[in-house]
């Protein structure tokens, strides 16, 4: 099956062992995409290494970002201002919700429900407006930024937030009325894929297909990073780690995330939005007007970048499809020695063939669906 196949959500092939209609063995076979991103990393300053690891996975673009600012800001030892770290979690949780929207939507146009796609791409828009808002881009924003984010958010833009913060719990339950009883999607999903936590543990599934099999295990609990710890939130979790039951978590995951989102914007602190180290981030266009040092400063960024000490750092975050995590080792030069990414869909579509085996062809459209893999992230 592939690699041009509608239900594998990018550039992906299915050697598929087949007894009449039923799936007896499935073979994942990736590297279509083949983008070299890691290696692209290493050949360019710390700062401009950011445009290029958010597109790997290109539906989470600030966790991508995220994980490896965080892993250079543990290198640098550079402490990130909390209005920067609360402007980083709004927008890390409304990509987490388009992510899901796009997952929702295209999930069931493979199911046939087509007018869904419409519901959740229309959500979608108006996420990635507020983002063309604050940043200036829809997608690949280039916002999180070595030491912060790139400026402050603009006027009105917590207002537009607002509006769509009020808005999102009422679609949620206008998805939630069409499909959750819907008898054509509990024949489809339930008891379909089904995987246990311990043999998902084993495979080092993370994210919403290990919370659906009913384990609790959420990074922003469990090593809460960018003030997550600030805020109260549920871990949505399933119970037999079924098909249904990994829709029924997202569709949770959402509604947590617009209450994490409505918190950070009423306790948005005051201050700056960037580190204030000179050597880490630029500095305010009206200092080089009448700063000699702010202008070698500035310099010394643009055209060598930033020396980071030797040594290496792991940062994991939650992303949208499980553990995102960055790996940088720094040979104390401006450029990293070694970028490396754990992306959670390519750890997660090893277990895809446990989840198909024994199931019918049909079946498999929709446990691979509901796997979510973003092949942008698996080729990277």
């Amino acid at each position: 099956m592939g690699p041009h196949h509608p239900a594998t959500h990018g550039v992906l092939r299915l050697l598929t062992t087949l007894e009449g209609e039923v799936i007896r063995d499935v073979k994942p076979i990736i590297g279509y995409l083949h983008t070299g991103i890691e290696k692209t990393a290493e050949d360019k300053a710390y700062w401009k290494v950011i445009p290029v690891v958010e597109r790997m996975d290109y539906l989470a673009y600030y966790f991508n970002a995220m994980a490896y600012c965080g892993a250079v800001e543990e290198l640098l030892g550079v402490e990130v201002p909390k209005r920067a770290q609360y402007l980083r979690v709004i927008h890390l949780e409304l990509n987490r919700i388009m992510s899901h929207l796009v997952w929702l939507g295209t999930t069931m146009l493979d199911l046939g429900a087509i007018s869904i796609l419409w519901y959740a791409f229309r959500e979608r828009e108006t996420v990635l407006d507020l983002f063309e808002y604050s940043s200036g881009q829809r997608m690949h924003t280039r916002y999180f930024q070595i030491g912060g984010v790139v400026e402050d958010i603009p006027a009105g833009w917590d207002k537009k937030l607002q509006r769509f913060l009020d808005e999102m719990p009422t679609r949620l339950d206008q998805y939630e009325a069409m499909l959750s009883k819907n008898e054509i999607i509990l024949q489809r999903l339930k008891n379909v894929g089904v995987l246990d936590a311990q043999r998902l543990q084993e495979w080092g599934v993370t994210g919403p297909l290990l919370r659906a099999a009913g384990v609790p295990w959420d990074l922003r609990k469990a090593t809460p990073y960018s003030s997550y710890e600030d805020f109260d939130f549920k871990v949505p979790v399933g119970t037999i780690g079924d098909n249904y039951d990994r829709y029924a978590v997202r569709i949770a995951e959402m509604r947590e995330s617009v209450k994490i989102i409505q918190q950070a914007l009423n306790g948005l602190p005051e201050g700056p939005t960037i580190t204030e180290d000179r050597k880490v981030a630029l500095p305010p266009r009206h200092e080089l007007a009448t700063s000699m040092e702010a202008l070698i400063h500035h310099f010394k960024l643009v055209t060598e970048g930033m020396r980071v000490p030797e040594g290496e750092s792991y940062f994991p975050i939650e992303g949208p499809r499980g553990e995102l995590g960055c790996f940088v080792r720094s040979d104390g030069s401006s450029k990293p020695a070694r970028v490396h990414m754990r992306d959670p869909s390519f750890v997660n579509l090893q277990a895809f063939g446990d989840m198909a085996r024994g199931e019918y062809i049909a079946d498999m459209i929709a446990t691979l669906a509901c796997l979510d893999p973003l092949l942008g992230g698996i080729d990277r």
